[in-house]
């Protein structure tokens, strides 16, 4: 027997079904983990370009334009100087002496100004840019990624600086400077697992972005960017041994005192966290593989009501 007349044998189809039948696939669904890596190395190009594009356009509006990239961590060092260095004694302590408390200081805010950039950048990555989310079909990630990269590059800029106040303060090279570009991939993996953590949880919550400063100065504090923190430390008897061993692995300060160990002559391996090197890898692969798969998980759902 035929089918009545004004039917089609597709009338009995779910949409599942259907979409079954004809090759069809949800748009911005969430494609395989592999797939997605290769789609955001197809679109290196664009996550290049579009961190400088963004990182040109951060001072367009200033006078000084692109010099506010190495003065603005210039200034916050120079606070720290007098209110930690000259009022607190926050000198004390420093490997090599009171001498090297300038370059401890540059160091210590270059270093965690990176970190701090890419977590308030990624943050916004997606809430601040849904009109190209919602425009255009790409992996979301690019977005965070190429936030990360955009800090990477200030902070390259802003080594020029750090370098000239390295050898005003007779802080020649070494051959353990050559290791700093290991330091800075480690912690740029570290930074893009953050901004893609922070990217998806901002997508849903704006309201991060307010609370972020908060714990990013408290993160400040505890890193030692301003002060010594083994000398802080020793000055407490009290305080446990387990607490000294969490804070001196803080990646942020792993990253930090690394950095201080390969530019500043006098300081020796003793002055830094035990097996700094390993932790800074476990950090960086830790949070760059969690970071991304959270990110991935939610593909889908970024800019979406």
């Amino acid at each position: 027997m035929g089918a009545p007349p004004g039917s089609h044998p597709d009338d009995a189809l779910s949409p599942a079904d259907l979409a079954a039948k004809y090759g069809l696939s949800v748009s911005g669904a969430r494609p395989s983990l592999g797939g997605y890596v290769r789609q955001l190395w197809d679109r290196r190009h664009f996550i290049l370009a579009f961190s400088q594009a963004k990182l040109t356009a951060q001072y367009s509006q200033a006078k000084l334009g692109q010099l506010w990239q190495v003065a603005t961590p210039l200034l916050n060092a120079f606070v720290y100087w007098v209110i930690f260095g000259l009022i607190l004694g926050a000198r004390d302590g420093v490997p090599g002496g009171k001498h090297n408390y300038v370059p401890f200081l540059v160091i210590g805010v270059f270093t965690f100004t990176f970190t701090q950039q890419s977590v308030m950048s990624g943050v916004r990555a997606i809430s601040g840019n849904l009109g190209l989310v919602r425009a255009l079909h790409f992996p979301r990630a690019s977005l965070p990624l190429s936030f990360a990269l955009q800090q990477l590059q200030q902070l390259l800029y802003s080594m020029i600086v750090m370098i000239i106040v390295l050898l005003a303060f007779n802080q020649y090279p070494t051959w353990r400077w050559l290791a700093v570009p290991a330091v800075l991939v480690l912690q740029f993996l570290f930074n893009s697992g953050l901004a893609l953590i922070f990217a998806r949880m901002g997508s849903k919550t704006p309201d991060l972005a307010q609370l972020l400063p908060f714990i990013l100065r408290t993160l400040m504090y505890a890193s030692g960017v301003m002060f010594p923190m083994r000398a802080m430390l020793a000055k407490h008897s009290d305080v446990p041994n387990w607490v000294v061993d969490l804070i001196e692995a803080n990646p942020v300060a792993v990253f930090m005192d690394l950095m201080r160990y390969l530019l500043i002559e006098d300081y020796r391996f003793s002055d830094i966290a035990p097996h700094a090197w390993f932790l800074a890898g476990g950090w960086a692969l830790l949070f760059f593989v969690a970071g991304f798969v959270y990110f991935w998980k939610a593909e889908e759902r970024y800019g979406r009501g």
